[in-house]
């Protein structure tokens, strides 16, 4: 446990709102009730639903056909936590204060706000498809997409390929255009992204790379070659970005990372403005190992909370969580631990050939002792070595591990850790 010089406020809250209505905000608000806050809080949400979890909509998203809940899951009921909940009435202005201005127009100060709006999807101006983020968005697709219907899917991503899987299962017919030369490319490189493509074709998807999309409509896509490909439904999978935009004008410049995150520190609080704090995809963290994590990952909408609230009220914090993401896709899981950049550096197992991984190191290349510090570790199809690789990653220091014996499928994980 540490506690930096800057997590410590001038004085608690007594009275606090917080922007979003998902897990982050809710987690947010079920942190300061633990943590012993008793003054004002308020829920300021925008899709006019109790909380939910985000990720079983692609995963899950015709045999969960209902939303997960985060009072059942997770135990979280805002109305018994928070003293006023707005679940349609999203903040749509920062003002000095801080306050907010609500869509109806209401001004709410407070003495902090915690900025937890969460991410938009990606539609690129001229696009007209369908996207995938609320529960909403999951009720039309499902209602759309009958036994035979063509769907089309702009992007081979977690999202898009997560959804692809689920709707062939339910005897959708499926074509995922991708721009890059691999899935997952952006996220994760082209050697492990090309050990993805058969997966596709096994689960009966038909994967098109190196097709960009120039014209996006409900009827199809036209690539930039100039053929058109028809769907009955087009879904575009492209990413999605901080829903930041009604912090800009008061929030100065410096504050956003390039993709629009606020740049906190380690309690949360952005230092540019008093009182004001970001948690889970809007907020861009720092780390003792990783460096800056952007949000985006679902574990920071988990974990964070309880940082930032500690922060809030002045206590010691936690250890830093590594980023996580769980995906489930094509009939096999996906866990990755950490932040990849480029190329792994070593592997573990061999793909198409029972459960592998790759590790990503500060090294780039395996030294001459065997021994970097790990970045990332993705694991697949090894669901026994996920508890191992989460505690690993989340100790304080940074992890050097025996790259040559980590490679050797029968020797443990938590065994190859260098000293």
């Amino acid at each position: 446990m540490h506690t930096p010089a800057s997590a410590a406020p001038a004085a608690r809250p007594g009275s606090v709102v917080v922007v979003g209505a998902g897990l982050a905000g809710a987690q947010t608000v079920a942190a300061l009730r633990k943590h012993g806050h008793d003054g004002r809080v308020t829920v300021l949400g925008d899709e006019g639903v109790a909380p939910y979890d985000r990720p079983p909509l692609s995963k899950e998203l015709w045999t969960r056909p209902e939303p997960v809940w985060l009072r059942d899951d997770l135990g979280i009921d805002l109305d018994d936590l928070a003293d006023d909940v707005r679940l349609d009435d999203p903040a749509v202005e920062l003002l000095p204060g801080p306050a907010v201005r609500t869509r109806g127009g209401e001004v709410l100060t407070a003495d902090a706000v915690v900025v937890a709006s969460g991410s938009r999807p990606v539609l690129p101006p001229g696009w007209d498809a369908d996207v995938l983020h609320t529960a909403a968005d999951a009720a039309r697709l499902r209602a759309a997409l009958r036994p035979g219907a063509r769907l089309l899917v702009v992007g081979a991503g977690w999202i898009g390929a997560e959804v692809s899987g689920a709707a062939r299962e339910a005897g959708a017919e499926v074509t995922v255009l991708e721009a890059g030369d691999a899935p997952l490319e952006r996220q994760l490189g082209h050697a492990v992204g090309a050990h993805l493509v058969p997966w596709f074709d096994d689960a009966g998807v038909r994967l098109r790379l190196r097709s960009p999309a120039q014209e996006v409509h409900p009827d199809g896509v036209t690539l930039a070659t100039g053929e058109h490909v028809p769907a009955d439904v087009v879904l575009a999978a492209v990413g999605a970005r901080p829903a930041t935009g009604w912090l800009r004008g008061t929030v100065p410049q410096q504050a956003f990372d390039p993709a629009g995150s606020l740049l906190v520190d380690a309690s949360g609080a952005v230092p540019d403005v008093a009182g004001l704090y970001a948690v889970g995809d809007t907020a861009s963290r720092p780390h003792p190992v990783l460096g800056r994590v952007p949000g985006g990952h679902w574990s920071a909408a988990l974990h964070d909370p309880d940082a930032v609230v500690r922060g809030m009220l002045g206590l010691e914090l936690p250890d830093p969580q590594a980023p996580y993401v769980f995906s489930r896709q094509l009939g096999h899981d996906l866990a990755l631990f950490g932040l990849p950049a480029g190329e792994p550096t070593a592997w573990r197992g061999t793909p198409g050939e029972g459960p592998w991984a790759a590790f990503w190191t500060d090294a780039g290349d395996v030294p001459d002792d065997g021994a970097a510090v790990v970045q990332a570790v993705l694991l697949v199809d090894a669901p026994r070595e996920v508890g191992a690789v989460r505690r690993l990653m989340n100790r304080p220091e940074p992890l050097r591990l025996d790259l040559v014996r980590a490679s050797d499928p029968s020797v443990r994980l938590r065994d190859t850790v260098a000293r």
